[in-house]
């Protein structure tokens, strides 16, 4: 086998690769032997099919698979043979030779992983957020779960903001209803903002009883885009107005959340505890996404477009998912969409595994066990969970997956500078609602 670089452009690598046509007709010959052995042709019995026969019916099949192989094989020891790190399937062409020439040859195009240089983080900055549980995020989150459990009582007056209302409504647009705009004794919560503006609003001061129609706009990015920016009136029947009760906080409140012994002090304890575990995780996420932006600040390296390529069309498959569309009827999705995102996963990988190679990093088994522990801690029975994990390995290398990033954030951490960035507890768990 010869190997000849052709070119070079970038990362984009095309070599010639020329195999001996004698060891492709050896190969050939081999599998019509062990074919005629096998092959069953009306007229000879089994394993007496004359070759020249099995040939004739079956050399250009057994030709071309061979052909494959050989391909596939020479590629792999190409790259091997010349110290080349492909990124992505080569694409081959076919060599047209000289005809007196008893070779076979064929170009593969493909693209290597770049060469990254880390540069060093001495000097630079990197973020650590840092925040705690209060006593006052603790009252808070024990008012949201009294919210949880409130009950309705109707009450016989007009209706204020904070209050449910059950209703009937139809909604029509040019005197026609349409999908999706009727409903039955439906509850709505006055003030909730879970109607399309101007709704709820028009609500506050009916009654029991009363009938009314209201008209309301849809907003110009509303989901469905048939009904996007156009007017609309809704009939409305109002059966009830109801208040909200909300449950004392006491023994049988703390019951209704498993505690059994300890009554408030140890729901508030436990819920504490819960707070803290899902706080310890937000830091670490924002710290390895200040982890993440300094790494690409600092270095700057070209990426393999056949992994953008690949990444793009996982970020589509994830979207459709999301979208839970019926099978078949997937949007057409521009891959600009997300060529952003894309390369940027695409170059952040690539950098978390130079900084992995280049330290030599394991996962540390001590890491893994309490990142798993820390996550089972939720469930009822956390030892069946841990055991499930380690009982699991693509389980377990999906925690010693995260627990390798983490170890590369707190690499990053010693290296740089840190700035500290106190920040209050609901600020750290909501940020796109601090934002709005």
């Amino acid at each position: 086998m010869q190997v000849t670089e052709e070119s070079v452009n970038g990362l984009a690598r095309t070599i010639r690769i020329q195999v001996p046509s004698a060891d492709i007709d050896t190969a050939v010959q081999k599998k019509l032997q062990s074919l005629a052995k096998e092959v069953r042709i009306n007229g000879f019995r089994p394993g007496k099919v004359p070759l020249k026969v099995v040939k004739k019916r079956f050399g250009g099949q057994v030709r071309q698979e061979v052909l494959g192989d050989v391909i596939n094989e020479s590629y792999h020891n190409a790259v091997t043979q010349e110290n080349y790190r492909p990124a992505g399937m080569p694409s081959i062409e076919p060599v047209k030779m000289e005809d007196d020439s008893e070779e076979f040859a064929y170009t593969a195009t493909f693209e290597v992983y770049p060469e990254i240089e880390l540069v060093s983080l001495n000097g630079a900055t990197v973020t650590k957020t840092e925040s705690s549980v209060e006593d006052a995020d603790l009252d808070e989150m024990m008012e949201t779960l009294r919210q949880q459990r409130k009950v309705w009582n109707e009450v016989d007056r007009a209706s204020e903001n904070g209050d449910q209302i059950v209703m009937d409504f139809v909604g029509s647009i040019d005197g026609e209803e349409f999908p999706g705009g009727s409903a039955k004794e439906a509850p709505l919560e006055l003030g909730s903002n879970s109607m399309i503006p101007g709704f709820e609003d028009q609500l506050v001061g009916a009654k029991k009883g009363d009938e009314k129609t209201i008209t309301v706009n849809f907003p110009d990015d509303y989901r469905a885009t048939e009904l996007a920016g156009k007017e609309a009136q809704f009939q409305i029947t109002v059966h009830a107005v109801k208040v909200s009760e909300l449950p004392a906080v006491n023994e049988e409140f703390a019951k209704e959340f498993g505690v059994e012994e300890g009554g408030v002090d140890a729901l508030r304890a436990d819920i504490k505890k819960n707070m803290e575990r899902e706080l310890k995780q937000a830091l670490e996420n924002k710290d390895k996404q200040a982890v993440m932006d300094l790494l690409l600040e600092k270095n700057d390296f070209p990426v393999p477009g056949s992994l953008v390529t690949d990444e793009i069309g996982r970020l589509k498959k994830q979207l459709i998912d999301q979208m839970q569309v019926p099978e078949g009827s997937e949007p057409e999705l521009d891959d600009e969409m997300f060529k952003s995102d894309a390369e940027r996963r695409v170059k952040l990988g690539l950098l978390v595994a130079e900084v992995i190679r280049k330290n030599e990093m394991k996962p540390d088994p001590d890491k893994v066990r309490s990142t798993i522990e820390s996550m089972a801690a939720s469930y009822e029975d956390p030892q069946q969970v841990v055991d499930y994990y380690y009982s699991n390995q693509e389980y377990m290398q999906n925690i010693e997956g995260l627990v390798l990033e983490q170890q590369v954030t707190d690499w990053v951490m010693a290296e740089a500078t840190i700035q500290a960035e106190p920040k209050p507890f609901k600020e750290v768990m909501n940020p796109d609602k601090q934002n709005q």
